[in-house]
């Protein structure tokens, strides 16, 4: 399997070059040459599969210059029920991924948020740490990661990659504008190999920095930088193999179609939704969910994908999603114009620049029903009523995040398949709305009792590209 970039670089890459690279050098984000096809043999055949060994089954068809047998033995590494030990439910708790109706036959939870950091993002990321490391071993090399968060995907980088050796990691996040239990898990690590920074600014700033250090190939290459950000493609393979089980969780067979509603800012998650339909699974609807940060709905809306500035963006209460940048957005125009990265090259100029563009009146706009999408937004009012609605009609405590899916979801409900919504994190991740909504403390993991009160090591500064350069360079010795 070959990759190529999004804005033009050829199919030159095999799987662990890209692994470790992050952006390709033209600034566009890496994509398979094409998508491999899943014939109904194998979804017959994967159906009854364990989830370690589904994630073999499925990243094998991207990685082919991994020796099978390390692959899934990687695989049987990352996906035990030691390392998601935190299920709460769902109709069979021997699963890392239960299955919840709320509405048997037509709308169920998938739960995602039962690894080490309580997020689903801990789905791709220790795979991501496992892959580092086996990489980075055969080749001798070091690699220096360099992320940001908006607020879940620090904490579950920093738990994927604490002790690894071969690999320290930079995360910058935006200072003050995650929920205290997001902070304190990432900043209450004091591991030797774990830097965090805290942006004066919004996520989108602490993105910019992000894509401005790799754009900067002679500073990448020097210092070894890498990302585990979902602009890494690995991140993106991981999660579509929870489409795939989520798929068999809520059918019967194989000849059922079900829909997706998945809660995204940065479009990673539901990307990784999008691949999985093209590969042949037999997904009918993509129900896209933002919160207040409403890019992303604008563009299926109205064919304008307007990024604003961080003035612009709005905190609130499902703080993941408060991006307004979302940069695997451009994997799927990439498919959107037909794989014609110069069209992609000509559309994130303007957006790189500032500005943003407008695919109403182009025959590319007419082609997103061909992809199933369909979107809708939430507000922090919003939040509150669902996660209400939910508790006193199901019993079932529900993040923002989530509410903010459920709440999409049941407003796009098709009449002729059930909605499965991606949960994207446990309640107590964000206790103070939960406070608000339901008038009572959130469920919290006995591991993570008094995680607030624990020292925190993090180094504030101003959104600055060459200071947190000057940061790198220094902690690097």
């Amino acid at each position: 399997m070959k990759y190529l970039s999004t804005r033009g670089q050829p199919a030159d890459h095999e799987f662990c070059d890209i692994l470790l690279g992050g952006l390709a050098p033209d600034g566009g984000l890496y994509l398979p040459e094409s998508y491999p096809q899943v014939t109904r043999a194998e979804l017959d055949a994967w159906r009854v599969l364990s989830y370690a060994e589904l994630a073999f089954a499925v990243l094998s068809k991207f990685i082919t210059d991994i020796p099978a047998d390390d692959l899934r033995a990687i695989c049987a590494k990352t996906y035990t029920p030691q390392v998601y030990r935190h299920v709460r439910g769902g109709e069979d708790a021997r699963e890392i991924t239960p299955l919840t109706w709320l509405e048997p036959g037509r709308l169920a939870l998938l739960e995602l948020s039962n690894g080490p950091t309580l997020a689903f993002k801990d789905m791709a990321m220790q795979l991501l740490g496992n892959l580092f490391e086996y990489v980075l071993d055969k080749r001798g090399e070091q690699i220096n990661i360099l992320g940001a968060t908006s607020g879940d995907t620090g904490s579950a980088a920093e738990y994927a990659m604490r002790g690894k050796h071969r690999v320290r990691v930079f995360m910058l996040s935006p200072h003050g504008r995650m929920s205290a239990f997001q902070r304190a898990q990432m900043y209450s690590l004091d591991e030797a190999n774990i830097f965090n920074i805290a942006v004066e600014g919004m996520f989108d700033d602490a993105q910019d920095i992000v894509k401005a250090v790799s754009n900067d190939a002679a500073f990448k290459a020097k210092h070894r930088i890498g990302a585990v950000n979902s602009i890494n493609w690995a991140r993106v393979a991981a999660q579509i193999v929870y489409y795939f089980k989520g798929y068999f969780a809520a059918t019967k067979s194989n000849d059922e179609e079900i829909a997706f509603c998945v809660p995204s800012g940065n479009f990673g998650n539901i990307c990784a939704g999008h691949i999985a339909r093209q590969m042949g699974l037999p997904i009918g609807r993509l129900i896209l969910a933002t919160n207040e940060n409403d890019v992303l709905d604008e563009f299926f809306r109205t064919g304008v994908y307007r990024p604003r500035r961080s003035a612009e963006t709005q905190v609130t209460s499902s703080p993941s999603m408060d991006i307004s940048k979302a940069s695997n957005f451009e994997r799927f125009v990439f498919d959107l114009v037909g794989r014609d990265p110069r069209v992609v090259a000509d559309l994130w100029r303007k957006v790189d620049a500032g500005g943003a563009f407008d695919l109403n009146d182009t025959p590319y706009f007419a082609r997103v029903p061909e992809f199933g999408f369909v979107s809708g937004s939430s507000s922090h009012a919003d939040r509150l009523a669902t996660i209400r609605k939910v508790w006193a009609d199901y019993g079932v405590m529900i993040d923002t995040h989530t509410a903010d899916g459920v709440k999409v979801a049941c407003e796009n409900m098709p009449g002729d398949m059930p909605v499965v919504v991606l949960e994207t994190a446990q309640p107590v991740k964000f206790a103070e709305t939960i406070r608000e909504a339901l008038g009572r403390e959130p469920d919290r993991p006995a591991d993570f009792d008094g995680i607030e009160d624990l020292p925190q090591h993090v180094e504030v500064m101003a959104p600055d590209v060459d200071a947190v350069k000057e940061f790198i360079v220094r902690h690097i010795g």
